[in-house]
């Protein structure tokens, strides 16, 4: 048994080939990737099944069956990733190059390194020969950078009989992650997303040649007006479930100055000279989610340098925190922040998340990552971006956000997703599949 176990790849080697596949959304193309992860796992005896709107990007749904003794559990990741073009990188993003203790290339954060420890964790449990508790249910999903409409989605809407009774999902974190100065080291645990509502913003005034003053009314100084109404990129002060029970904990975690600031935010989330101690880093995210944002990203304007516009559109990125939140209010609020009329189009809704749940699989996620660092601190967290997690929730599944790191002080490397030089420490790959393989253990 032990050479079984010996012989089977762990996560570094799993990271740097699911790396090597360039699965950039757009176009994606990310069937070659699935069907290396499908031809690993039926390799090891674990049955899996393709189901894909696209065969060109196909989702992987495996399972290992259990003792029958619990629901099953869903692990769920995707396998496409965002552009480089524009990046200057110092090696190549998709050559999974090892240097430096660092699996180097684009997704070892987000997400393949932490599909590595997945998949390490359940060939592990197959070569040892020990059923979980419950069965494993592995989702490898496309197209989740880009609206998930052929990966998650396309899973839940048509084909949500293969997650029947499956209580808990377990997915990416977002990127959530605090530093809080290195103090205590940090195991975000998402509960709750903000989620996306893309609206476009459209006003009038006064077309007219432009050699002359513009009139208080004229769209250029209505633009002027609103992007000044929204230079912070912030709606108004909010306190949720999720975020004060993360201050909570957080401040617990940290007795003295640092706490009592915490505390002095989580009870007045206007007060945001309470966060002047934190780092910029650390206090825009704390603001972040603890308010609704909106931040103009796309503007349409004019056609000739010398005539005032008559009409300026503007797209801006809202996300809403979770709670009872509605797109509405939220409109409502922005063109109350705006002061005056405009247009307003809703580009692009995003699924409501439930609440956080806290109970019994919290505590086992906690109790994981308190096990395999005891000077670590699990956090619940929110994330300020939208994962496929906002989607299992439509089958009553309570989905969390679980990618376990051990990282030191220094690179926050939860800010490198998306960003140059993604890169993921070797140390970091391996404690995360063993974090995977005691919560699969240890489950329910």
């Amino acid at each position: 048994m032990s050479h079984t176990v010996a012989s089977t790849p762990d996560a570094v080697t799993l990271a740097q080939q699911l790396i090597r596949f360039d699965t950039t959304n757009p176009p994606g193309h990310e069937a070659a990737c699935v069907r290396f992860v499908e031809s690993l796992l039926s390799d090891a005896g674990i049955a899996t099944r393709i189901v894909a709107k696209d065969p060109e990007r196909p989702n992987l749904v495996a399972r290992l069956p259990g003792r029958g003794e619990a629901p099953p559990l869903l692990l769920h990741a995707h396998v496409d990733v965002v552009p480089t073009a524009g990046q200057d990188w110092t090696h190549p993003p998709f050559s999974g190059d090892l240097r430096d203790g660092h699996v180097w290339g684009r997704g070892a954060i987000d997400m393949k390194g932490s599909l590595a420890g997945m998949l390490a964790a359940l060939l592990r449990l197959t070569a040892y020969g020990t059923p979980p508790a419950g069965d494993v249910i592995l989702a490898v999903v496309s197209d989740e950078e880009n609206g998930s409409a052929v990966g998650a989605r396309y899973l839940v809407q048509e084909h949500a009989h293969l997650f029947d009774r499956v209580a808990y999902a377990v997915g990416e974190d977002g990127g959530a992650g605090l530093e809080l100065g290195g103090r205590r080291r940090l195991h975000p645990i998402v509960v709750a997303e903000k989620r996306a509502v893309w609206l476009r913003a459209t006003f009038h005034g006064p077309a007219g040649h432009a050699s002359r003053v513009t009139p208080a009314h004229a769209a250029p100084r209505l633009l002027a007006r609103l992007l000044n109404a929204l230079d912070d990129g912030g709606l108004g002060p909010r306190s949720t479930e999720a975020g004060t029970r993360m201050l909570t904990e957080l401040a617990a975690a940290h007795p003295g100055p640092l706490g009592e600031a915490l505390l002095r935010f989580r009870d007045d989330p206007a007060d945001t000279a309470a966060l002047d101690a934190l780092s910029e880093r650390d206090a825009r995210y704390l603001c972040s989610v603890s308010r609704h944002t909106a931040n103009p990203t796309v503007i349409r304007a004019g056609t000739k340098t010398n005539v005032v516009p008559g009409e300026i559109s503007v797209d801006i990125d809202g996300r809403l925190l979770p709670g009872p939140f509605t797109t509405d209010g939220f409109i409502a609020e922005l063109k109350d922040r705006a002061g005056f009329p405009m247009d307003v189009e809703v580009l692009v809704e995003g699924e409501e998340m439930p609440g956080p749940v806290f109970g019994p699989f919290y505590d086992r996620l906690a109790g994981v990552l308190r096990a395999a660092d005891p000077d670590g601190i699990p956090v619940p967290m929110v994330t300020t971006a939208s994962t496929d997690a906002r989607l299992f929730p439509q089958l009553g599944i309570a989905s969390y956000g679980f990618m376990p790191l051990l990282l030191g002080a220094g690179l926050p490397y939860r800010d490198l997703l998306h960003a140059p030089d993604e890169r993921v420490p070797v140390q970091a790959l391996r404690f995360g599949a063993h974090c995977f393989e005691q919560l699969l253990l240890s489950y329910p």
